[in-house]
């Protein structure tokens, strides 16, 4: 408790009922978590076991555990502390039977479940590039705990699509076929788990004496009920989290869950963390008049005591090759004087195409960088490829593991081949790998490719003959017996002896759980390079200096976003992400010109910065023949411009040359308005408003 300020301390104290800690941006939400933890532990003598910890990533969770292990003085491994998905994944192994699956089921990450999809749109005869928006869909449905056959029977309810709701069973159907499950399933098999087997509920209610929530406000629906069931016993709920900084809606993360909590479990204890240990004050001042504008909020106010520090920039450019410049320009500077490492730097933005300019400019400089959110160590193919064969030796139903590998490295079973098996697993409902060995049996191919088949069949088999004692022995295997390291360059072998290594010692399950569920912004590159990302990756993460760029009407906030209330406060609290993530300087940067989805495009200063107190920014223009910019006149904060734009999407124009349009998308106000019309005759045309002569139908 000593380095602890009086509310962390009032937070960890509270023992005895439900609890809703409030806390800002870089109020050391996490350590009350982990403080907490280990209160209960050593001070109340808890049990640790009984003790579930959740947050939502796998870089966050294995902090968490190692923070609790230095704390407690001993090994947590064996402790309820990871991620929602991991801990519903760890009861689903026990439990799943009562569901009609196998406890060796495999896991689906978004590529697995993507080809998934696309193989069931072809098959339909579905136009195959739908496949992300089916996706998407059927996450949606997911999260609000819409199964496949309650959509289908729900009519016009749920937003209901006959195809859609046609692939959704199908796709449910394939993954049960396969014993698999794709990360929604995780959450949503475990609530229905529970609402189908009380006794099974009842267990694990009595076994979990407290639950600590970590990042409270990204919780979805589905999320949201698996905790609420599992406390509604003994009710020693804590929950962290900050309205402020939920930015995960398209994810189906619902804020409200923070003003629910309140009513779900009346009486709850609420304690506000608003001293920041992260910033300075200016930064503080501006992120607090920044989010002062959202409505629906409760009402927090950051402050520090490291002092007001630099006044934050904001650079007016003329456009996006000048504003990377600039920002290449001012890295350097930083570098050569010694003030900081290309580590301690963040370059942030509102969408990943606003990279390209930051990368061209940073490669010419000579300054090392990284992209947080691409492509990641397990997201690579040769990893994919090896994982897919340990997880086809432990699980021959896997069939996107079978689909992966049949033919990799190449083996001379085609496409042709593949999809006549395809075809007979559909007839018979069989897995792919029980049909390959009937085939075989039943010499259903010709020679040659039966020969292939059988040599294929026999390599897993053996593969899933041995007792291994670790992870790392079955990778070994793996890579001996398909030979697959014959068939890559050296890069993609030390990627395979990487991966070894991180096995050993490793139970094989566990791993490949663990891989299954890894998403690529939980790896972090530990080089010297300058980071760049979106806001979204930036979350949970801080640099002592930190560009926020195209800081501009249409890009932040997004020109999808105007026009809707709660698009347009989600914007601001990404804005104030981005913000927070500053610990020394922020530097905020836009262009007038900006080339998006190959349009140029004249640039407006966003919304956004009339909000920001003059007292502590500094504003900068290096324009030709620079237009004004609206700058605060004084320390007041100014209410946001409301003005309803004049014509919205979908609505129908008329255009005196090019006759009667529909419009797809809006962007400005007023006036100032922008819009795209689709014209049956032309097709898309960008308009400004003040030269187009449109008229409303």
């Amino acid at each position: 408790m000593q380095d602890l300020n009086p509310q962390q301390q009032e937070a960890i104290q509270h023992t005895n009922g439900p609890l809703l800690v409030l806390a800002g941006a870089g109020s050391g939400k996490t350590k009350v978590i982990t403080r907490k933890f280990a209160y209960l532990s050593k001070a109340k003598k808890i049990p640790s076991e009984t003790v579930l910890s959740v947050t939502f990533t796998n870089k966050a969770a294995n902090e968490m555990r190692e923070r609790i292990n230095k704390l407690v003085g001993k090994d947590m491994s064996h402790a309820w502390i990871g991620t929602l998905h991991s801990q519903c994944c760890r009861m689903l192994r026990k439990e799943i039977k009562k569901l009609g699956y196998r406890p060796d089921f495999s896991i689906y990450d978004e590529d697995d479940r993507c080809n998934l999809i696309r193989k069931i749109l072809k098959e339909f005869k579905i136009y195959e590039a739908l496949y992300k928006g089916v996706s998407s869909r059927i996450n949606s449905l997911k999260v609000s705990l819409v199964g496949a056959e309650d959509f289908l029977s729900s009519g016009d309810g749920f937003g209901f699509d006959e195809k859609l709701a046609k692939v959704y069973v199908r796709y449910q159907d394939e993954l049960k076929r396969s014993n698999a499950l794709d990360f929604d399933d995780l959450i949503m098999l475990t609530v229905k788990l529970f609402q189908e087997n009380p006794k099974i509920l009842e267990k694990y209610q009595n076994f979990f004496q407290y639950i600590l929530i970590d990042e409270f406000q990204d919780l979805n629906n589905a999320q949201y009920q698996f905790i609420k069931m599992l406390a509604m016993l003994h009710k020693n709920i804590s929950v962290v989290g900050d309205d402020d900084q939920s930015i995960y809606k398209f994810r189906g993360a619902e804020v409200k869950n923070l003003f629910n909590f309140e009513k779900d479990f009346p009486g709850a204890k609420i304690v506000r963390l608003e001293r920041n240990y992260r910033s300075t004050q200016n930064i503080l001042d501006v992120s607090n008049a920044v989010i002062l504008l959202n409505s629906n909020r409760r009402e927090k106010k950051l402050w520090t005591d490291r002092g007001c520090g630099e006044k934050v920039h904001f650079c007016w450019l003329n456009n996006e090759e000048e504003e990377a410049k600039h920002v290449a320009k001012i890295i350097k500077e930083l570098y050569l004087k010694g003030a900081y490492s290309y580590r301690q730097i963040g370059i942030l933005y509102r969408v990943n195409l606003q990279s390209r300019a930051m990368e061209d400019s940073l490669r010419d400089a000579g300054l090392p960088y990284h992209v947080v959110g691409g492509t990641g160590f397990y997201q690579r193919k040769e990893i994919k490829d090896v994982i897919a064969y340990a997880r086809l030796a432990m699980n021959h139903g896997d069939n996107i593991s079978v689909r992966r590998v049949i033919n990799c490295p190449p083996r001379g079973i085609g496409a042709a081949t593949l999809s006549k098996i395809e075809n007979e697993a559909k007839k018979k409902s069989l897995c792919l790998f029980d049909v390959l060995k009937l085939c075989v049996r039943n010499d259903v191919t010709v020679k040659t490719t039966s020969d292939k088949i059988n040599g294929f069949i026999k390599m897993i088999d053996k593969l899933s003959a041995v007792k291994y004692k670790s992870a790392a022995d079955l990778l070994r295997n793996v890579v001996e017996k398909t030979g697959y390291l014959e068939t890559v360059d050296e890069e993609k072998r030390q990627n395979i002896a990487e991966l070894i290594s991180s096995a050993e010692g490793r139970d094989i399950q566990d791993f490949v759980d663990k891989i299954s569920l890894m998403a690529g912004h939980d790896e972090s590159a530990k080089e010297d390079r300058i980071s760049l990302m979106t806001f979204h990756n930036a979350k949970g993460l801080e640099f002592p200096v930190v560009f926020v760029t195209g800081v501009e009407e249409g890009v932040l906030p997004y020109f999808k976003a105007i026009g809707n209330e709660d698009e347009i406060a989600e914007e601001r609290r990404l804005f104030y992400v981005g913000i927070t993530r500053a610990k020394d300087l922020l530097l905020l940067t836009g262009a007038r010109k900006r080339k998006l989805y190959s349009r140029l495009q004249e640039q407006e200063p966003s919304r956004f910065l009339s909000d920001v107190p003059k007292h502590c920014c500094h504003w900068i223009e290096k324009v030709s023949q620079p237009k004004p910019i609206k700058r605060p006149l004084n320390d007041r904060r100014l209410k946001p411009r409301n003005v309803r734009p004049l014509f919205s999407s979908g609505c129908r124009v008329k255009h005196p040359l090019w006759g009667i349009g529909i419009v797809r998308d809006t962007y400005g106000d007023g006036e100032d308005q922008k819009v795209t019309v689709n014209f049956p005759d032309i097709g898309l045309k960008r308009l400004s408003l003040k030269l187009a002569h449109l008229t409303r139908i």
